[in-house]
């Protein structure tokens, strides 16, 4: 995910928190406790930390259309959540990231993290999984819709 190293000159590092949920059965008892890393995107700048943002949004008619096809040639479908979306992105930018709470490594304070992959918050974190399963999907023989707006979006 990351590794510490200097900060470069005339680099900026990124502020960071952690995000706590709990998740809860159907009679209210705790199910499990969760935490997340999040970058604070929003101290970022156009140009300067990220080139470009994108987050891909199905068309109503697309998604009317494939049901209308699954139904009338009686295809199975299924609706998935692609668990640590954004964390499974490859950066092509370089990323920095002060050490997170709790993960700060002892002589080493003045060390930022400096990303490898893709973190919740970051303004380029949408588009970098984009990239990824786009480019999974292509080798494996899909083609984008031409009507839908990504389709206009070059890799």
């Amino acid at each position: 995910m990351w590794k510490l190293i200097e900060l470069p000159k005339y680099k900026v590092s990124i502020g960071c928190k952690w995000l706590y949920k709990s998740k809860f059965n159907a009679d209210g008892s705790i199910d499990k406790h969760k935490a997340r890393l999040v970058a604070k995107g929003y101290s970022q700048k156009e140009g300067i930390d990220y080139e470009d943002t994108f987050a891909p949004v199905a068309k109503m008619n697309t998604i009317r259309m494939m049901i209308a096809l699954a139904t009338k040639y009686n295809w199975k479908m299924h609706q998935l959540d692609v668990k640590s979306t954004f964390l499974n992105g490859e950066l092509r930018e370089d990323v920095y990231l002060v050490q997170p709470k709790g993960f700060v490594k002892q002589g080493h304070e003045h060390l930022v993290c400096g990303l490898k992959k893709a973190l919740y918050g970051l303004k380029q974190a949408p588009r970098s999984w984009y990239v990824k399963i786009d480019s999974f999907f292509y080798e494996k023989g899909f083609m984008r819709i031409k009507n839908d707006p990504w389709s206009v979006m070059t890799a």
